[in-house]
C-alpha cells in the first residue's frame, strides 16, 4: 500500500470519525459547549429594560422582619394580594406552593395553646370563624392568579388543576417534553379559583447551573404549561397553547420525530429545543426589578408600579434557599428566572440554535478537514497549521457574531476540536514518514561524519554529496604532551582506557561551546566552529571551550593521582597544548564517491596546527592566532611573538589566552599586560639592556603560569647579546618545528 492511498484512509477515518462524533455529541464536549455559550452570555448579556411589563413582590429580609417569620399567615398573602388586585395588576403569581392547611388559622392555631376550661368556650368560637386558607382562597378567586406546583418524580401526589387548554401540530408534544409521575401542588380550594396555573421546575444541568427553562413539562400524560409561560397567558386573556412538534406544517423532520418546535401563547411564539425548553438570555441582577412586599402593605407603593403589570411574588431572603446559578450570577433568586423568562418572551429577543446548525456545523468540518488533510501532504504542517487556524478563528468569529447579532447558538467547540485533531492525525502521518526518512539517513552516516551534519543532512538528503565551501571557521588543536612516556607505562587496555577518560569530557565542552568535532588522531583532538552550523561567535566560543578543557584537565589529574596512589604506581600529570586559529576554510564533504568525511582544510588548519605545536616552546598551555584574539574581546590574551610557523614566510603576531573576562578586567592582569608590551617594545628595538630589567618585572608579575615564557626570552636575549640579529630585525621569531 503507498503513502497516498495510506494518508488517505487515515484521514478519511478520522473525518467519519469526527462526523460520527459530532452527530453522537459526547457529554465532556456538550458541557464544553455550554460553558462556551456561559461566557458570550458574560461578554453580552442583555441589558434590563425598565419598560417591561414585569416586577417581582419580594419577600424579602426588611419584610420578613417587619412582618414577622416565614410562613406568614395566609390572611397576610390575601392582604398582600388585594393590594395588587386593587392596584390593577394584570397578572399575580405565586412563585411558591401551599400544600398543607395553614397552621395559623384560628382553629389551628388553638391547638397549639395551654388547655384550659376557657380555652373550650373559646374554641367553639374559633371553629366558627372562617380560615385563613378559605379567606386566601376568595381572595384569590377575585384576582388574576397563576398558583405555581413544583412537578415531582415520586408519584405519591395529585395532579394540579389544567386552567389552559392544549392544542398541538405535528407529533404529540408529550413524547419530548420533561416528564414527572405528579406534582407538588397548593390546596385545592386555592388551586380552584385560580386562573393559571404552571410549573415551578427547571431541569437541573450537570452543573447546577441553570440556562434553559421548560415551557412544559408532562405530568402522567396531562401536558402543562411553565409558571412564566402561564403568567404571560392570564395576562392576555387567552385560553389554549399551540404547541408545534415536528412533523407539523411547515415543520421538516424528514420522517423522524425531532421534537418541539415552538410554543404559541396569545400573541407571542417562543421557540425551544427539542424538549420545549426555552434557553434564558440573561440580563444582570438589579433591584429596580424588585417591589419590597412590606411597602405594598404599607402603601409606599403607587398604581404606577403596579397597574398592567404581571407580578411574580417570591423570596430574595437567603434564609428561605430558593437562590439559583446562572451564567452571570453565582447566586440568583428563583423567582427571577420565571421573571427574566416573563421579559424575554414580551421582548422576543430569544438564544435558539437553528435547525441548520449541526449540519453546517458537519459540513463546514467535512470541507475544512479536507482542505486541511490535502494542505498537510502537499505543503506540509506549517501551511495546513495556518489554514487550521484560521478556520478556528473564523468559526469563533462566527460563533460569537452569530450570538451577539441574531441570538444563535452556534458551536464553536466541536469544529474546532475536529479540525484540530484532523490536522495532528495528518501531521503525525507525514511526521512519521519524515522521520522514517531521516532515521535512515542517521543510521546510514552517524557513525562517520559529525552529530549536527547528520542532523542537517536529515533535512536536506540532497547535501550528500562531493563538494565543500569556504567559510569563516575557527580550529582548535589540542595534544597531550608527553604522550609518549605516559603510553609506555600503560597495557593497551588501560591506554584505551586513558584515551576515553581523557577524551570524553574534552568532547562534551566542544559541543556544549557549539563546535564540531573533527577527528580524533592517537592523544589529539582537532574541532571547528561555524560550520556546518553558522556560528556568529565562533571565535569566542573556541576560546571558552578551550578554557574549559584546561578546567576539566585539572579535575581529570587529580582524579587519576588518586588512582595511581592507590594502585601504588608513581604518577606524572598530564598536561595539553591547545592551539586556536581563526580564518577562512573548505569545508564540506571531502573523500570519494563511495566514502568521504566532513572535515576541513585549508591553510588556517595548518596554522592552527602549528600553533599547537609551540606551546611546548612558550610552555603555555593555549595559543591562539591574531585573528582569534581579535575577534574575541572578553578574554584575556597576552602577545607572545611575532612568530613565522614552520612553512609560513610571513609571521604573525601568537598570543596567549590566559583567562575570560574576569581576569581580562583584573587590575593584575592589566598591570601585567602594559609591563609585558614594554619588555616587548624594548626587545623589538634590541634594548637589551632595558628589556632586561622589564623582564625581571614581568617575571614578578606573571608568577609561575609565565614562568617558562620568560625564561626562553631570557634564553634569547642572551644569545642575541653573543650573537645579534641583522640591523633590519623586527622582532620576529622563525619556529624550527612544527
Amino acid at each position: 500500500m503507498g503513502p497516498r492511498l495510506l494518508y488517505s484512509l487515515i484521514i478519511g477515518a478520522a473525518i467519519l470519525a469526527s462526523l460520527v462524533l459530532r452527530v453522537w455529541d459526547p457529554t465532556p464536549v456538550a458541557r464544553l459547549r455550554s460553558l462556551v455559550f456561559d461566557s458570550y452570555q458574560r461578554l453580552a448579556p442583555l441589558k434590563f429594560d425598565p419598560e417591561l411589563p414585569v416586577r417581582i413582590v419580594d419577600i424579602d429580609e426588611e419584610s420578613l422582619q417587619r412582618i414577622g417569620q416565614w410562613p406568614w399567615p395566609r390572611t397576610v398573602l390575601s392582604d398582600l394580594l388585594v393590594k395588587l388586585r386593587d392596584a390593577g395588576a394584570a397578572t399575580v403569581g405565586f412563585d411558591m406552593v401551599f400544600p398543607e392547611p395553614d397552621r395559623m388559622s384560628p382553629a389551628n392555631a388553638v391547638k397549639f395553646w395551654p388547655q384550659s376550661d376557657q380555652l373550650t368556650q373559646l374554641k367553639t368560637e374559633l371553629d366558627a370563624l372562617p380560615s385563613n386558607d378559605e379567606i386566601f382562597a376568595e381572595t384569590i378567586g377575585t384576582a388574576p392568579v397563576v398558583m405555581g406546583f413544583i412537578a415531582s418524580p415520586m408519584n405519591q401526589h395529585a395532579l394540579p388543576e389544567a386552567k389552559a387548554g392544549m392544542s398541538f401540530g405535528g407529533d404529540d408534544p408529550r413524547l419530548f417534553a420533561p416528564h414527572y409521575p405528579s406534582a407538588t401542588s397548593s390546596l385545592k380550594e386555592l388551586q380552584t379559583p385560580a386562573v393559571g396555573a404552571g410549573a415551578l421546575n427547571w431541569v437541573p444541568e450537570y452543573d447546577q447551573i441553570i440556562r434553559r427553562m421548560p415551557i412544559l413539562v408532562t405530568l402522567d400524560e396531562t401536558l402543562y404549561p411553565s409558571f412564566s409561560a402561564d403568567l404571560l397567558r392570564v395576562a392576555q386573556g387567552a385560553s389554549t397553547y399551540v404547541v408545534k412538534s415536528s412533523g407539523a406544517s411547515g415543520e421538516k423532520a424528514f420522517g423522524e420525530q425531532t421534537g418541539i418546535v415552538k410554543v404559541r401563547v396569545g400573541d407571542f411564539e417562543i421557540p425551544t429545543d427539542a424538549n420545549g425548553q426555552m434557553w434564558l438570555h440573561f440580563s444582570p441582577q438589579t433591584r429596580d426589578r424588585y417591589l419590597p412586599a412590606w411597602k405594598i402593605l404599607d402603601g409606599e407603593i403607587g398604581e404606577d408600579e403596579i397597574a398592567g403589570r404581571i407580578l411574580l411574588i417570591g423570596t430574595s431572603a437567603a434564609g428561605l434557599l430558593d437562590l439559583r446559578a446562572t451564567p452571570l450570577e453565582a447566586s440568583v433568586p428563583g423567582v427571577e428566572l420565571h421573571a427574566q423568562a416573563v421579559e424575554q418572551i414580551i421582548r422576543g429577543s430569544y438564544l435558539m440554535r437553528p435547525d441548520f446548525a449541526t449540519p453546517a456545523e458537519l459540513l463546514y468540518i467535512l470541507i475544512l478537514g479536507l482542505l486541511i488533510a490535502v494542505l498537510i501532504y502537499r505543503a506540509g504542517a506549517l501551511g495546513s497549521a495556518v489554514l487550521g487556524g484560521l478556520a478556528v478563528a473564523f468559526v469563533v468569529w462566527l460563533s460569537w457574531h452569530a450570538f451577539n447579532s441574531w441570538g444563535w447558538l452556534v458551536d464553536p467547540v466541536y469544529p474546532t476540536i475536529a479540525l484540530t485533531a484532523i490536522y495532528l492525525t495528518g501531521s503525525s502521518f507525514v511526521f512519521l514518514r519524515t522521520e522514517r526518512e531521516r532515521n535512515r539517513v542517521r543510521n546510514a552516516f552517524s557513525h562517520y561524519m559529525a552529530p549536527a551534519l547528520v542532523e542537517k543532512l536529515a533535512d536536506d538528503p540532497e547535501r550528500l554529496k562531493l563538494g565543500g565551501e569556504n567559510r569563516d571557521m575557527t580550529l582548535l588543536f589540542s595534544d597531550v604532551r608527553g604522550f609518549t612516556t605516559i603510553s609506555e607505562g600503560l597495557d593497551a587496555e588501560e591506554l584505551t582506557r586513558f584515551l576515553n577518560d581523557l577524551f570524553t569530557p574534552l568532547s562534551n565542552i566542544i559541543l556544549d561551546e557549539e563546535g564540531t568535532i573533527d577527528k580524533f588522531m592517537g592523544d589529539a583532538l582537532m574541532a571547528f566552529w561555524n560550520a556546518p552550523l553558522d556560528d556568529p561567535n565562533h571565535p569566542g566560543h573556541a576560546c571558552a571551550a578551550a578554557l574549559r578543557m584546561v578546567d576539566e584537565m585539572a579535575i581529570l589529574n587529580e582524579r587519576w593521582e588518586k588512582a595511581a596512589e592507590e594502585a601504588g604506581r608513581p604518577y606524572k600529570p598530564v598536561k595539553l597544548g591547545i592551539g586556536l586559529n581563526t580564518g577562512v576554510c573548505c569545508v564540506g564533504n571531502l573523500g570519494s564517491e563511495t566514502r568521504f568525511d566532513y572535515s576541513v582544510i585549508g591553510d588556517n588548519v595548518n596554522v592552527a596546527s602549528r600553533l599547537e605545536g609551540q606551546s611546548k616552546t612558550y610552555d603555555l598551555v593555549i595559543i591562539v592566532g591574531e585573528e582569534t584574539a581579535a575577534r574575541a574581546p572578553d578574554f584575556a590574551f597576552l602577545e607572545l611573538d611575532l612568530l613565522k610557523v614552520k612553512g609560513k614566510t610571513e609571521a604573525n603576531r601568537i598570543f596567549g589566552l590566559l583567562g575570560d573576562d574576569s581576569v581580562q578586567q583584573s587590575e593584575a592582569f592589566g598591570a601585567l599586560t602594559a609591563k609585558h608590551q614594554d619588555f616587548l617594545s624594548k626587545y623589538r628595538a634590541m634594548d637589551w639592556d632595558g628589556a632586561e630589567v622589564l623582564l625581571a618585572e614581568c617575571e614578578a608579575l606573571g608568577g609561575d603560569k609565565l614562568k617558562g615564557l620568560y625564561a626562553l626570552y631570557r634564553e634569547r636575549i642572551n644569545a642575541f647579546r653573543v650573537t645579534p640579529p641583522p640591523e633590519n630585525w623586527d622582532g620576529t621569531t622563525q619556529a624550527t618545528s612544527k
